[in-house]
């Protein structure tokens, strides 16, 4: 199931989800993944941005889970995982607007984990380090843009700050989002999982 949470669309996802899927569906578990904001300064950041930003990870995230859990409480079981990052715990130079608004889906889910525990629905967050992905040639461009120097010669700085030495992939980060949806993972509830080749410095 995939439903379309881009900027601007927040208010549109209920109609949509609704005429897709309708109005009692039935998923056991729920994955919220939603790309990055623009990379810039926090002071530099305009209201409009952060509104956007909050608009489509924070506020789709609710919609759909409003929209799910009552299929999971009768199920007796749901899993939701949210897509974030490593900002949650080390805010990330230049993510500004990321660093804010995924820090307010780290603290979101950590409510629900509480409140929706006892229906044996799980919430937790899955906080990806550097991945090979779209986004992270971006970024990358943008730095090299902005210092004067090569793609190449940035990619190899970012590298060296990982204690793995290299890039995860994206299977790597699915491999994590599948243990946690898994029936394994049933006493795993309101956490941040890095999975980041050891990046984060703190524990």
């Amino acid at each position: 199931m995939v439903a379309d949470g881009r900027v601007g669309r927040a208010a549109l996802l209920k109609e949509q989800f609704i005429r897709s899927y309708g109005g009692e569906p039935n998923f056991h578990v729920l994955v919220n993944n939603t790309g990055g904001p623009p990379a810039g300064a926090a002071l530099a950041a305009t209201p409009e941005e952060f509104l956007a930003a909050f608009s489509s990870h924070l506020l789709c995230n609710q919609i759909l889970t409003q929209l799910i859990v009552p299929g999971m409480k009768k199920a007796k079981f749901g899993r939701i995982i949210n897509i974030i990052s490593t900002s949650v715990k080390q805010p990330i130079a230049g993510l500004g607007v990321s660093n804010t608004v995924r820090g307010a889906v780290a603290n979101w889910a950590k409510t629900l984990a509480n409140e929706l525990g006892p229906f044996g629905i799980t919430v937790n967050n899955v906080l990806p380090g550097p991945t090979r992905t779209q986004r992270m040639e971006a970024l990358i461009q943008n730095k090299a843009s902005k210092e004067g120097k090569s793609a190449a010669s940035i990619e190899a700085q970012m590298i060296e700050e990982v204690p793995a030495r290299r890039f995860a992939e994206p299977a790597e980060i699915a491999s994590a989002v599948a243990f946690l949806a898994s029936p394994a993972a049933g006493y795993i509830n309101g956490i941040n999982l890095p999975v980041d080749g050891g990046r984060t410095a703190c524990l």
